[in-house]
């Protein structure tokens, strides 16, 4: 019984561990910088594909509001999460 309450224990701090590095991830500035290149990239190739003038500053469009929405949705998360509860109470 007791290696067994270990093993599940063990499962559980490798579950939060793993958990943990995915948050890190989804939060971090390596893969928001990644996005936004990717995000650039594509849209300046569409746009040159389609024979947009200027397309390298036209693509900067797209990339800014991702960037903006990174800054707002943390906010925007909180208030909601403090509604949710609130109405849970």
């Amino acid at each position: 019984m007791e290696e067994h309450i270990g093993e599940t224990i063990e499962r559980m701090l490798d579950r939060n561990a793993r958990v943990e590095a995915e948050k890190a991830w989804e939060q971090s500035y390596t893969r928001i910088g990644t996005i936004a290149l990717i995000t650039y990239a594509c849209v300046a190739v569409v746009l040159y594909i389609i024979g947009v003038e200027q397309y390298l500053v036209s693509a900067i469009v797209p990339v800014i509001g991702y960037l903006l929405s990174t800054l707002s949705l943390p906010f925007l998360k909180s208030w909601w999460i403090a509604r949710y509860r609130a109405k849970k109470d």
